[in-house]
């Protein structure tokens, strides 16, 4: 059988299955549609929160973005597993106890004002469709390779089986596929590893196998890594991080925004109760954990096995010839995610840190410059092929990367859906409407949601995990703040919330479009996304944190400048803040 049959075996079988689960579970009120009918288990809660979290970002590209960065990028396991412990224990329960439909829903009543809730909708669906682009790009690239075709032919499949799922089943069906789509993602992302750790290290625990001896050279593996990758000009990939300023701002962004992202919110308002909110979080660190703990694994033997396949003997003397490149990167190339350029025409693939500091060296070995270039996205996907496991393996990692591109994506199409339907046309333009009606533009909503995703999806600002951080820094800089002064303070009064929410998401949005080139400022040189340019050296990704400083310092200011919030807010602060029961706060 071909591994074209096998891939189609294997993704077609994962999306009926997602499609029958949407079926039998389908959606028959907005109860049902919004949060799942509030009567999931805290352990089913779980798993779909965790395949919920691990999208394409986790899935497919932060593996590649550690394999490329080492060290240097550990923040995004630190950021985004911490934000986990901030949203268990500074927000779920809380928000559990409100018992609303929605974050925007939540903002609306704490601060008592139609506004305040309409800003937290913009906010919701900048930071959503933003997440939502990096999955899009994701669910292309798994789909451009293991199914032969166009990427944006991909979007458009994976665009359909979203739609049908998600329109149909609401939060109800979204959260039991998802917890297929766990079962599917985790198994495709630690079977492979499980593998590769066996063939570099004999231990069949990756996590282990990190620092264990490679098999072939007698060192540690780290040690192996170092030695390749610096002979070619790379950092050490154990190398620590300099700019320790960036680090911090950009893992504590990681965290904010975690605990900030309405679309892990809202699954915890489909619990029955305050303690299950507690338990969900707990279980889904368990489930989160397996794959965040095989990640570093994965991103290190990935990387080795790539160097290692150029440079058969382990040094830069001999690369291979680039007619008898293996088969994997004739695949990959046909994708057009691996590129080579033959620069100093001696029929060799020569792969280097092509830098100013590394020139001499280069030029000294008779290299014109760097002749392959690799799609950081790839390296998860391509992995049971770099290291020539079963086809099966090969067809099981395809479903997996789909499974965790589109998990994620059903989640935050619901949450746009939500914000749209029942915060802007129930909350705003048309407060009578009958609940039929409100379930009709929950779909009709998440459908144009889909269509704008796909389109977006097809034209990335960046690698997944790149927008899906940008994401997050949004997440953080606009919503947390709000979230945590509406369940914390009682002084923090309308003007301030959305004085606040608007002041961290025009400040960071402002900084991401002028520091990813993005925004032409004239009289200037357009900037260039480089260290050198950033304000103090915080890049984009990280400035986030700096965001919600700004929300929490200018909601403050402006609060205490003006009147308290009505005695009636300040009691009902107070009730959320000491969960008796779910819903007690408002009644719902």
């Amino acid at each position: 059988m071909s591994q074209f049959a096998i891939n189609i075996i294997f993704v077609g079988g994962s999306f009926l299955l997602y499609i029958a689960i949407a079926i039998w579970a389908k959606a028959g009120s907005t109860s049902d549609f919004y949060v799942a009918g509030g009567g999931v288990h805290p352990i089913t809660n779980g798993a779909a929160i965790g395949a919920d979290w691990m999208s394409a970002a986790s899935f497919i590209s932060m593996a590649g973005l550690i394999a490329a960065g080492g060290y240097a990028n550990s923040t995004f396991l630190m950021g985004w597993t911490g934000g986990y412990v901030l949203l268990a224990m500074l927000l779920a329960p809380y928000l559990r106890k409100f018992g609303k439909f929605t974050v925007p829903e939540f903002i609306g009543d704490r601060f008592y004002s139609k506004n305040a809730r309409l800003v937290a909708v913009i906010c919701l669906i900048v930071a959503s469709v933003t997440y939502v682009i990096g999955q899009m790009a994701g669910a292309g690239v798994a789909f451009s390779r293991f199914l032969e075709v166009d990427s944006t032919v991909g979007l458009m499949i994976a665009a359909v089986v979203v739609f049908i799922y998600a329109v149909m089943g609401g939060m109800k069906g979204i959260t039991y596929t998802q917890v297929a789509q766990y079962c599917v993602l985790i198994i495709a992302y630690t079977i492979p590893a499980v593998f590769i750790s066996l063939q570099l290290t004999g231990n069949p625990i990756p996590g282990l196998g990190l620092f264990s001896t490679h098999v072939d050279s007698g060192m540690p593996i780290l040690s192996k890594l170092n030695q390749v990758i610096t002979d070619l000009g790379f950092n050490e990939y154990t190398a620590d991080i300099d700019n320790k300023l960036n680090m911090v701002l950009f893992t504590l962004s990681l965290m904010i925004g975690t605990a900030g992202l309405p679309h892990v919110i809202i699954r915890f308002f489909t619990v029955p109760k305050v303690a299950d909110a507690r338990w969900s979080a707990g279980w889904a660190l368990v489930f989160i954990a397996l794959l965040y703990l095989t990640a570093p694994a994965v991103a290190s033997m990935a990387r080795l096995n790539l160097m290692t396949t150029i440079y058969p003997d382990g040094t830069s003397a001999e690369p291979i010839q680039y007619d008898e490149r293996p088969n994997w990167i004739k695949e990959w190339e046909v994708t057009g995610l691996i590129q080579f350029t033959d620069k100093n025409e001696d029929g060799r693939i020569q792969l280097y840190n092509d830098s100013e500091a590394f020139a001499p060296t280069a030029e000294a070995r008779g290299w014109n410059g760097n002749e392959l270039v690799v799609n950081r996205d790839i390296l998860v996907l391509a992995n049971p092929e770099i290291a020539n496991l079963p086809g099966w393996v090969i067809g099981l990692i395809a479903a997996g990367g789909l499974a965790a591109a589109l998990s994620t994506a059903a989640g935050l199409l619901l949450a746009i859906s939500s914000a749209v339907s029942h915060d802007l046309i129930k909350g705003s333009i048309n407060p009578a409407i009958s609940e039929k009606g409100e379930l009709l533009a929950a779909r009709i909503s998440m459908a144009v949601a889909i269509v704008v995703a796909t389109w977006l999806g097809a034209n990335p600002p960046g690698f997944a995990a790149q927008v899906v951080a940008l994401a997050f820094g949004i997440a953080a800089a606009s919503l947390f703040p709000a979230l945590m002064m509406g369940i914390f303070s009682k002084r923090v009064n309308n003007k301030g919330a959305i004085a606040g929410m608007l002041t961290g998401l025009a400040f960071t949005l402002a900084y991401i479009f002028v520091y990813k080139g993005w925004l032409f400022i004239p009289g200037t040189n357009n900037l260039a996304d480089t260290p050198e340019n950033w304000v103090l050296g915080i890049s984009p990704l990280s400035i986030g944190a700096v965001g919600a400083i700004v929300n929490f310092a200018v909601a403050f200011i402006v609060s205490n400048a003006t009147e308290e919030p009505p005695v009636e807010i300040q009691e009902l602060v107070e009730s959320v803040r000491y969960p008796r029961g779910a819903g007690q706060a408002t009644d719902h």
